[in-house]
């Protein structure tokens, strides 16, 4: 039995914190070496007092600002009411929730659950669900359709359709009835369609591989080739929806609607974690009860939060902001003289910056930001993305450009 001295947290500072998670947290992340400790708008403190612009919002949990005053006082209210009853029991918010978001995505209906994964989960068993009862896919064929580079969470089956070495090596044996094809190709798409597909997942930009951005007019041919084959069009926004992209979906931007969305990250306010699928009664209604649930998804406390979130992306403000602050953004970003960068690309808030292979991986340029106050990180090793709070001010980011501008040039 380990024998451990008594330590106050309270007065650890920043090397401390980071040397006491390598020591008992798993090594499953390699996050930049800055303890927060509080934060409100697109401003993190850390425990040492120093101030640091987040340009990355907890990959877009936090759309609307850190410690959001409306969707604080939503949870604080609700915690002094109730806070879970399982779905054993009805709670007054899980109904409206449902009622709300729905309207909100112009749908029907809403199946809740917690996390982004949990949300892609669900929808995999959806899509076959009603391939066999609705299409009439022959029993335990059913095949759903991927892209390449994909990323849509880390559960084994979520893996098993994966490119990413890293997330498979050593996880295997894999779930099958997933096929990948390229990302942005619609050729592809239609020679992998056959008579036991039941769906096509994509991401409308694909966020982990770099912010891929399809070619134009990608998500309409997609649109009607899945409505010709009879194919259900699920649009996994955890990240790219709810704003980021400048239009409340991601989707909208073509503009397209999808048979199912899965929405999770910023649909919790960057307070508590909730995660939906909302579709059609068509779709939805194969779920029966007992065959499918969890403990904490509807759960009162989450949809307070949630319902405040619905409630201010009905108001379309930070919508508005995304497009206008994203477009300045691309602008100034375009105008820095340096030999680095090879492409930027995105849409709204959300930015790749690819850097050049003789300029070195990205994760230096990331470190070097934090020395001068700003938060980002990399993906795929060569790119930088930024993805502030959708709230930021033309002054903050100018505030960023200054930085990055010396960083990079």
């Amino acid at each position: 039995m380990n024998v451990r001295t008594q330590v106050d947290y309270c007065k650890l500072n920043g090397n401390d914190h980071v040397e006491l998670v390598e020591r008992v947290a798993a090594h499953n992340y390699h996050p930049l070496p800055v303890v927060v400790k509080k934060a409100e708008g697109v401003w993190v403190e850390d425990v040492d007092g120093k101030k640091y612009l987040d340009m990355l919002a907890a990959y877009s949990a936090v759309n609307f600002g850190h410690c959001h005053k409306e969707l604080i006082d939503a949870a604080k209210a609700q915690l002094d009411k109730v806070t879970l009853t399982s779905r054993a029991f009805h709670n007054d918010q899980l109904g409206p929730l449902c009622d709300e978001l729905a309207e909100l995505c112009e749908m029907e209906m809403v199946l809740p659950m917690n996390t982004g994964a949990e949300g892609v989960e669900t929808a995999i068993k959806t899509a076959r669900k009603w391939g066999y009862e609705k299409k009439g896919v022959a029993k335990d064929k059913a095949k759903i359709i991927c892209c390449a580079e994909n990323f849509h969470g880390r559960t084994t089956t979520i893996i098993s359709f994966s490119t990413d070495p890293t997330c498979r090596e050593n996880f295997g044996p894999f779930t099958p009835g997933f096929e990948v094809i390229p990302y942005g190709e619609i050729d592809a798409l239609k020679g992998a369609i056959d008579e036991n597909t039941v769906a096509f997942l994509v991401e409308p930009i694909q966020g982990e591989a770099g912010i891929i951005v399809p070619p134009a007019g990608y998500l309409q041919q997609v649109r009607e080739i899945c409505t010709e084959r009879n194919i259900l069009f699920i649009a996994d926004e955890i990240q790219a929806g709810l704003g980021r992209c400048g239009a409340t979906f991601c989707c909208e931007t073509e503009p397209v609607k999808p048979d199912m969305y899965i929405l999770g990250k910023a649909l919790g306010g960057g307070v508590v974690p909730i995660s939906a699928v909302v579709s059609s009664k068509n779709i939805l209604g194969v779920f029966t009860p007992g065959v499918h649930g969890s403990t904490f998804g509807g759960n009162p406390l989450s949809c307070a939060v949630a319902r405040k979130a619905v409630e201010i992306l009905k108001r379309g403000t930070y919508q508005e902001n995304a497009k206008n602050m994203g477009a300045y953004l691309f602008e100034k970003l375009r105008s820095i003289n340096t030999d680095k960068i090879a492409e930027i690309r995105g849409r709204g808030l959300w930015v790749g910056v690819q850097f050049k292979e003789e300029a070195g991986k990205a994760r230096k340029y990331c470190e070097a930001l934090m020395q001068e106050g700003m938060l980002c990180k990399d993906t795929h090793e060569q790119v930088m993305r930024l993805a502030p709070p959708l709230c930021i001010t033309k002054d903050e980011l100018d505030w960023a450009l200054e930085r990055m501008t010396k960083v990079l040039s």
